[in-house]
């Protein structure tokens, strides 16, 4: 298992682009996803640390992503960040309660970044 491989889910090819120079910069090595639902086949294949997984995406929805990648990576050590352009208080709450460790707000930039994507 590589300690610093990520997944980065988002419909949007830009912010996948973002995501993966910045945490390539960092030291890791990268995985992308255009849908939940690719991004679970991908993790049935690899064991990712880290996730980054868009909330707003047709089909899947990043909650209902996050909730299946938590059942197929039970006892596991993955951080997943809802990576997104939600950020009230509400919903930041709601993003917690169905299983994100954390929450990234786009526009995103590397210090922001390299502090969620540490692994305990």
């Amino acid at each position: 298992m590589s300690e610093h491989l990520a997944l980065i889910v988002d419909d949007h090819p830009t912010n996948r682009l973002i995501a993966t120079t910045l945490l390539r910069k960092m030291g890791w090595q990268t995985h992308e996803a255009d849908s939940g639902e690719a991004a679970l086949e991908l993790a049935a294949r690899h064991d990712f640390r880290l996730v980054l997984l868009d909330i707003s995406m047709s089909g899947l929805s990043g909650e209902e992503t996050c909730e299946r990648l938590r059942q197929q990576y039970a006892g596991r050590n993955i951080r997943i960040i809802a990576y997104t352009a939600h950020a009230f208080p509400e919903e930041r709450a709601s993003f917690l309660a169905v299983g994100f460790d954390d929450i990234l707000v786009k526009p995103i930039n590397r210090e922001q970044l390299q502090a969620l994507a540490q692994i305990p």
